[in-house]
C-alpha cells in the first residue's frame, strides 16, 4: 500500500487547519485590542460620572424667578454694573428715585427679597 497520497492529504488538511488557527489568532488579537479600548472607555466614563456626581451639588437647581415688579431687573442691572459694594441709598439713586425715606426703605425691602430668593448675597 502506498502511504504517500494519504500523507499528502494530511498535509493539505494540516495546512488548512494551521491557516484557520492563524486567522483565528489574528481575530482574537483584534478582539482583545477592541476589548481593551472598550474597557478603557468604560473606565473614563466611570470617572466622568463620579466627577459630575461630585459637582452636582454645586450647580444650582434652577435660577430663581424674579418678582414681576420692573425694579427687580433694574436692581440686578445696577449690581452687575457696580464695581464695589452698594447700599440701599446707592441703588435708589441709581434707579433715579428720590432719596426719600419711603423710597430707600422700598429698595431695602426689595434687596432683602432678592437675598431671600438667593439672587443676591
Amino acid at each position: 500500500m502506498n502511504i504517500q497520497p494519504l500523507l499528502q492529504a494530511l498535509d493539505i488538511q494540516e495546512e488548512a487547519a494551521r491557516a484557520q488557527a492563524d486567522d483565528l489568532r489574528r481575530q482574537i488579537e483584534g478582539l482583545q485590542t477592541r476589548l481593551r479600548e472598550a474597557e478603557t472607555h468604560l473606565e473614563h466614563l466611570a470617572i466622568t460620572r463620579k466627577t459630575v456626581t461630585s459637582l452636582a451639588d454645586r450647580i444650582p437647581a434652577s435660577p430663581p424667578e424674579l418678582p414681576e415688579h420692573p425694579d427687580y431687573a433694574r436692581i440686578l442691572t445696577v449690581f452687575n454694573e457696580a464695581t464695589g459694594p452698594l447700599r440701599a441709598k446707592d441703588v435708589c439713586q441709581s434707579l433715579g428715585h428720590e432719596l426719600l425715606p419711603k423710597n430707600v426703605e422700598g429698595i431695602r425691602a426689595k434687596l432683602k427679597r432678592l437675598v431671600k430668593l438667593g439672587v443676591l448675597t
